[in-house]
Formats: structure tokens, sequence, C-alpha cells
């Protein structure tokens, strides 16, 4: 007597397409499950890095420095002292390979008074002197040579000095200068100690780490003296750092105050991890004021050794920034894999509806339940442990990242759905109800419990609001969608045979069955009649219309924010501002309101020195703005900065006083502006408004005046000093114009004109790497949604496919057309889509309407915003149409595929259905 087969084998090959299926779709839920967290890693540490590397290596160092040591050899101290650096800060931070850099400098500087060399605003140049180890090998000569030899006591010191330095400050090889006392400290006492320049060098590489603390050692720099007088501004002055040999270091410690030996040790950023800023945090802290920073100070044998890092606090606000993410981006994955879940339920009820007969048949013929469950949780072994472990596999080498623990839960979970939710299903089939309990009591109690964790979940949320930015992921604000759109869905079912029966009932009465059979199906959910519509097909559609609503919203609100932001920042949507001391001509305002996408444009005059007198002998400082009062308060009124009403500057005043409005606490009356020439206008204030969308952070009372009554005075300022606009301006070709006719844009202390858009401003506001990955999250999420949605319709249509199709097929052979067998599809179909469209648009609007006022978007936008999250229209009914959409489609191409079925294949001999 031959052995029975083996039970996985022999299932496997009956039904391979629905393993291969199953395998499928378990290998794409585990892929993405086991990416998202990678993706997401792998997006916080490049937007970590970028956000470091951004800060400069000054910011990603720890410095020591110490005072000067006693020693014959200076330069070979310095080396051994930073091996002992490296050794013992390398223990508790990951260093660059690179390695330190390190030297001598002196912090206070020395003047170059009176030797014939150009002086800005009167001021003499400076220069400290520098050693940093490794110099020579960074720099290449391009005249003279390097500094060598050891002077006595009032021999120059031998410097060499940048090439660009000396071109910028007229200084040729050979020259020797005597020294003064610096600049910010012009009452020092200091030996004479020339300085000749032998050298004239260029750095290979100006951009190199190496240079980070000496950016004057590589080109001349212009830095600021105090003012002679209270009131001056600050006097302008060269700046320069030369470089000495090793043999002038016993002589840094006469050049002046300030003299120290330095180590600046880079750590390595590309080692840093998001996941890990904490720890990193803690060891920052024992480096600079803990146990390391002890063994440093007292190991290296130093005077006045200190140890410090600004990277602790950027690590910080690195946290504070991607915990403030975290805290919203949640919402979107976690919906995904809420609809994720519900797929998988549906397919493993498809799986458990399509078997029942079978699983009947062997509890029939004496198989235990629990020997069923093994022999299908077996059978589900053999297809999805090896599609669960192929999409891990393929989810942790496409996405590498130093972090696995999270993935692998991920994938775990997943993986454990898949296996247990048909074997599962199978087991509450064959148990049944238990004696004495009804079905339906049990259901309501579920129903109930589900809508009382509810609405305590959001009483709780009214009560505290979610939680504040910083203090991680909220449960509430993750859970909120999930538990609003399980609730809908659960009414929805209870809700659906009666909206649907009335159309039913309504279609009755009309002539022709078609309508009228379709949504009676509808009704009771596609099944006989006494079946009731399923909740999960209902779950999966109402929770990717509801999560996918609330992410595009999202999006939605994140753009107009931030458009919003930089609207209120410039004052419109572009604004051309002139070079200082200089005015825009009338051929650039005529050509620059020409621009297209340019709906609105004005001149607006500015002159931030002006005296205002008050009465009484006193009189304060005041801007003065001067524009046309009509467009200028339509510009306000766009840019959300500074309203008012123009009708205020448009009446008129008597004695030949200008109407003006202010921004200060003057109060309503005349008074009397006075130019910086002498020339004097009066006024009567008419009004007040809160800001001026023309001055961007301006100091003080401000004051507008409209340009028509003010055009004496706008003579007397000369031409404006600004152009703005409102509309769509390209930001390219509004920069070309602008250098065109202006000239070079101001680029760092270089001056020139300002070009502002609110397009640029828009790109730069979403340019952090943080707030990137966070968007692209929200987009794959949604995607994800619709994606789940779609295969959750097809699920739905596959469910009650057999029967449908028998159906149609004996309604064939009552005549039933082709055209009207499609009519009758979308009838039973569309209608529940339709609803689970209608009640997702529900959901989401109660969850933003729930959660949106405590949302704080601020963390994507880019800016402080305070609006909170609102619904919007647009995003939620794209969700619901596009869901419509994709349900009629799934059923035009399910209905094409059961129409080429022949009658006989379904009116077979002995079919039950």
């Amino acid at each position: 007597m031959s052995a029975p087969a083996p039970w996985v084998r022999t299932r496997l090959r009956t039904a391979p397409l629905a393993a291969l299926l199953t395998a499928a779709l378990t290998l794409a839920l585990v892929f993405l499950a086991a990416g998202l967290p990678r993706a997401l890693d792998r997006g916080a540490d490049g937007a970590l890095h970028t956000f470091l590397n951004g800060a400069g290596p000054l910011v990603t160092s720890v410095s020591v420095s110490s005072g000067l040591p006693s020693t014959d050899d200076p330069a070979k101290l310095l080396d051994t002292t930073s091996e002992q650096l490296t050794s013992v800060i390398g223990g508790a931070l990951p260093l660059d390979p690179g390695g330190p850099a390190y030297g001598r400098r002196v912090r206070v500087a020395r003047s170059v008074p009176d030797q014939g060399l150009p002086e800005l605003d009167g001021v003499p140049p400076e220069f400290s002197l520098l050693y940093q180890h490794g110099q020579q090998e960074r720099s290449r000569l391009t005249e003279g040579r390097w500094p060598v030899g050891r002077g006595g006591a009032g021999e120059p010191v031998q410097v060499a000095l940048s090439a660009s330095a000396a071109r910028e400050i007229g200084i040729k090889v050979g020259d020797v200068f005597s020294t003064g006392p610096s600049v910010l400290a012009p009452l020092a006492r200091l030996s004479p100690m020339p300085m000749q320049v032998v050298g004239l060098y260029e750095a290979v590489d100006p951009a190199d780490p190496f240079w980070a603390e000496a950016a004057c050692a590589v080109k001349a720099c212009v830095n600021m003296a105090p003012p002679p007088a209270p009131g001056e501004p600050p006097r302008p002055y060269w700046y320069a750092t030369p470089l000495i040999g090793p043999e002038e270091l016993p002589r840094v410690g006469q050049w002046g105050e300030g003299a120290e030996d330095f180590w600046r040790l880079p750590v390595r950023v590309a080692a840093l991890r998001a996941d890990r800023l904490e720890e990193t945090s803690f060891a920052l802290a024992s480096v600079t004021s803990g146990p390391v920073a002890v063994r440093v100070t007292t190991g290296l044998g130093r005077p006045g050794v200190r140890v410090d890092s600004a990277l602790r606090a950027s690590i910080d606000t690195a946290r504070q920034r991607q915990t403030a993410i975290d805290s919203i981006t949640a919402v979107g994955p976690a919906g995904a894999a809420g609809v994720a879940a519900v797929v998988l339920c549906l397919a493993a009820a498809l799986t458990a509806e399509r078997r029942t007969s079978e699983l009947v048949l062997l509890r029939a013929r004496g198989a235990g339940a629990g020997g069923v469950f093994r022999r299908l949780l077996g059978e589900g072994a053999a297809t999805v442990l090896p599609a669960a472990g192929l999409g891990a596999l393929l989810a942790f080498a496409l996405l590498p990242t130093a972090r696995w623990l999270p993935a692998a839960v991920a994938a775990g979970s997943v993986t454990l759905l898949a296996l247990l939710a048909f074997p599962v299903r199978a087991a509450l089939l064959l148990r049944g109800p238990r004696a004495g309990t009804r079905p339906g009591r049990r259901r309501l109690v579920g129903e109930l419990a589900v809508l009382g964790v509810t609405a305590a979940a959001a009483v709780q949320v009214v009560r505290r609001g979610v939680a504040p930015l910083g203090e991680g992921v909220d449960p509430l604000l993750v859970a909120a969608p999930l538990l609003l759109s399980l609730t809908g869905a659960l009414l929805l079912a209870r809700l659906q045979p009666a909206l649907i029966g009335v159309l039913a009932r309504r279609a009755g009465r009309r002539p022709g069955a078609v309508g009228f059979l379709g949504l009676a199906r509808a009704a009771r959910g596609g099944g006989g009649p006494r079946s009731r519509p399923s909740v999960l097909p209902l779950l999966a559609l109402v929770l990717a219309v509801g999560c996918g609503a609330v992410g595009a919203t999202v999006l939605e609100s994140v753009a107009a924010d931030r458009v919003v932001v930089a609207r209120y920042a410039i004052g419109g949507d572009a604004s051309v501002g002139a070079a200082l001391n200089t005015a825009l001509p009338e051929a650039f305002v005529a050509q620059a309101g020409r621009l297209p996408g340019v709906t609105d444009s004005l001149p607006v005059w500015i002159d931030d020195d002006v005296v205002l007198s008050v009465g009484g002998g006193t009189s304060v400082r005041v801007n003065v703005v001067v524009a046309d009062p009509v467009r200028y308060a339509r510009l306000a009124e766009e840019a959300g900065r500074g309203r008012f009403d123009p009708a205020l500057l448009a009446a008129p005043v008597d004695s030949g006083r200008l109407p003006a409005l202010v921004t200060g606490d003057l109060p309503k009356g005349d008074f009397s502006l006075r130019l910086a020439g002498g020339d004097a206008a009066d006024i009567r204030v008419v009004g007040f408004t809160d800001d001026t969308p023309a001055l961007t952070g301006a100091v003080g009372t401000t004051v507008l005046l409209p340009a028509g009554p003010a055009a004496e005075f706008v003579s007397r300022l000369g031409g404006p000093a600004k152009w703005m606009a409102l509309g769509h301006p390209d930001d390219g070709q509004l920069r070309a114009l602008a250098e065109r006719l202006l000239g070079p844009p101001a680029a760092g202390l270089r001056p020139g004109h300002v070009v502002r858009t609110a397009a640029g401003e828009v790109a730069a506001l979403g340019d952090d790497p943080l707030q990137a990955s966070a968007v692209r999250l929200f987009w794959v999420s949604v995607g994800a949604t619709a994606l789940f949605a779609l295969l959750s319709v097809l699920l739905t249509l596959l469910r009650a496919g057999p029967e449908r199709a028998a159906v149609l097929a004996r309604l064939r052979t009552m005549g039933l057309r082709p055209r009207q067998g499609l009519a009758l599809i979308l009838a039973e179909v569309l209608p529940q889509s339709l609803v689970a469209a209608l009640g997702g648009a529900l959901t989401a609007v109660c969850c933003l309407l729930l959660l949106g006022p405590a949302v704080d978007l601020s963390p994507l936008v880019g800016s402080g915003v305070s609006a909170g999250l609102r619904p919007i229209a647009g995003p939620i009914v794209q969700q619901a149409v596009g869901l419509a959409v994709l349900a009629a489609l799934a059923v035009l191409a399910e209905a094409a595929v059961t129409a080429r079925r022949q009658i006989t294949t379904e009116l077979r001999a002995g079919d039950a259905r």
C-alpha cells in the first residue's frame, strides 16, 4: 500500500496560482515593511550629515588650546601633544582619519601704521602670526621663500604672506614693516618687533578644512574697528595672518597677548548616526566637561588647557529637528501599514471562503481543529517564509544602513501576519458560533468596544492636544486616523444596506431589472439573500481614502504655508532692492513691470535716516516709506503684512500737510519730518498700521506717505530704493534683467542689488534634506495607500467573482446582453466603492478637525507657522475621486475577463452556486 502524498506538496500543485500570488503579496509587503525603517534611517543620516557639514569644520571639531609651555623644541611638543589628544579623544568620538590641525597662533594682532599701505577708512592694516603643522604641504610658493632661521631680539620676524592678501594690501617680497599695537587695544605697550615678508604663497585648496582655523591666512579679510565716537558706524580695516616657520615659534609670545597652542580634532561626520544622537551628545559632554576633559587637562602637563566644541549644540539641534519631523511624518506610514494589514486579512478571508467546503469536509472526516490548523500553517510556511526572506533580503541589500532591528521587527510582524491570517481565519470558520451565543450580538459588542476606544481617544485629544514638538511621536496622532477609519467602516457596514436598499427600491419602480438587481446585490454585499456587507473591504477603502487624504492635505498645507512665509518675508511675490546709497533707474522699473507673470508692481522710496520732531524740542529717528497707496495696500494685503485702508492716505489734509500712517506709538496729530540734507516736510498722522511690506526687520517707527501728494518729498529722496511686485515672475528672468541694468548683485561684503522672489524663497525653505525626506515619505505613503486600495478592490472583486460569473451566466440564458451584464456589475460594485470613498472623505475631515489645530507643521515648512492643519477640499476630493476611478477601472477589467467565460463552464451539472 503506497504512502499518502504530502499535504503541502499536494496543495501547492493543486492551486499553484494562489500560492504564487500569496508569495508575491508577502514579498512586496515584507520588502516595504523592512525597507521603510531603513529608508527613514538613510534619509535621517543623510540629512544629519548635510546639516553638520553645512555648519563647517570648526563646528564639527573638538578644539583644544593651552598656554605656551616652556620647552626648547615647541614644534616637537606640538606633535607629541597631538598624538596624546588623538588617543584620548578618539576613544570617545570617531575622529576624521585625515588627522588634526594644530599649531601656534596669536589672538591679538599688530597694526602697521604709517607704512604707506592702503588704509580703509583711515584704519591701518593688522597682522597676526600663525604656525600650522603641514602648512607647506598644503600650499605652494609663488614668490620668494619660506621663513627660516631664528632671529634674535629686535630682529624682524620672517613671514610668508598669501599672494592675494599681498595684492590687496600692496605688499612685496622683501618689505620690512615696523609694527604697532592692535586697533582693538591701542594703548597696549609692546616691545619693538619688525616683520619681514620673505615669501608669497597660495593655498592648494582654499576650501580645505585645514585652513578653517585661519581663513585670513589664504586671503586678506576686512574686519571692523570700533567707532571713534558713540553714534558713528564701525570702521573697516584690512586684516591678514602671515605664516611663520617652526624656528620662530619661541618669538610668537612676544608678538602680542593671547598667544596659544591649539589643536582642532575633526569628528568624522559620516560615522554619526541619527538614531544615536543622544549617545553622541553624551560622548561630547564627557569630552568637553566630563571624564575625558579631566584626563586631557591633567594629563598634558600644559598650562591653561581648555577643551571646547560647538558640535554638541549642533547635535542637540539636529535631535530636536529629527524628533519634530518624526512626530508628524509617522502619520503617513501608519496609515499605509493599516491598509496593508487589512489587505492581508482580506486576502486571507478570500482564501478561507474559497476553501470552506474543503475544510468542512476534512472536519467531517475526523480531522481535528488543531491538526487542520497545523497543516494550513505548514502550507503557508512553504510559500510565505521564502517570499518573506527574499523580501527582507532585498530590503537589507538595496537599502544598506547600520541599524537593522526596526527593519527586522517590521519584516517579522508582516511575516507573522501573513503566515497566521489564513489559518486563524479558517479555524474561526470551522469553530462556528458557540452554543448559546449569537454572532450578531458578538459583532455588536465588538463594534461598541471600537466605538468606545475611538471616543476615548477623541476626548483625550481634545483635552490635551497632541504632544508638542520635540517630545517624540504621539501615539494618539498616529492612532487617531486608524481608529476613526475603523469606526467609519463599521458604521458604513451597518448603514450601507439601508442606503443602497433605498436606491434599489427606487430602481425597482423603473423599467428594467438590471439596476435593481445590481443594487439589491450591493445592499447584501454581493452574496446571498441573508448575507451582509463585509467590514474588511470597506475598512481597506475607508482607510486608504482617509489616510491618503490626510497625507495629501499635509503636503498641500506645507506647500501653501511655504508660499505664505515667503511672501511675508519678501513683502510680496518679488522685490529688487538697490545697492546701498543708490537708486533704481526708471528703465529697470518699467521693464521689470512688463516681465511675464507680473500682475502688479510699484516702485518704493525708502529713507531710514529721517528725523521726526515730536514737540517739546525732542525728536526721534524714523524710517520713511513712500509708495502709491492703492497698489501698496494691495501688496500689503497679499503679503499679510501691514494691511491698511488706502482711503486714509487719499483723504485731503489741510494746511498742506501730507497724510501719513505710522507703525509706532505716536498719537494722531501734526509732526515734522527732516531729511539728512536738512529738507523738511510737515505730516499729519491719519492712521496706524502694524507693519510695512517694504522693510523687513526694520527698527523703530516707520512713516508711510502717499507717492502722489508727496511728489516734492520724493524728488528730495531721489530714485526709488526698491521695486516690489505681485504675480509669478520667473526668478531667472528677473535676476538677469537686474544684472543687466543694475550691475552685479551683492555677494558677501561686496555691495550690489538684492533680488528676492517667492519662488526662490519657497525653494530655499524646501532645500533642507530632512524636510525633503519627510515630504518624500508622505508622497510614498499616499502612493502606497492608493496601491493597497486598488489591491483591496481587486481582491473584493475576486472574492465575489465566481458567484457573480454564475449569476451572469444564468442571466445570459434568459437573454441578458453583454452590455447589460457590464451595467449589472457596475451597479453592484460601484455603490459600495462610492460609499467607501465618501466615508473615507468624511473620516479625513473628522480627523483634520480633531487633530489639525494641534498639529504644528513648522518642521516641514522650514519656518515657524501657527495655522495648524486645516481641511482642504482639493486633496480630500482627489483621494475620494481617485479611489472611485480606480474602482471603476478595476470593475471594467473584471467585467472584461468575466465576459470571456463560457456559459457552459459556469452552468456545470451539480454546481451548487
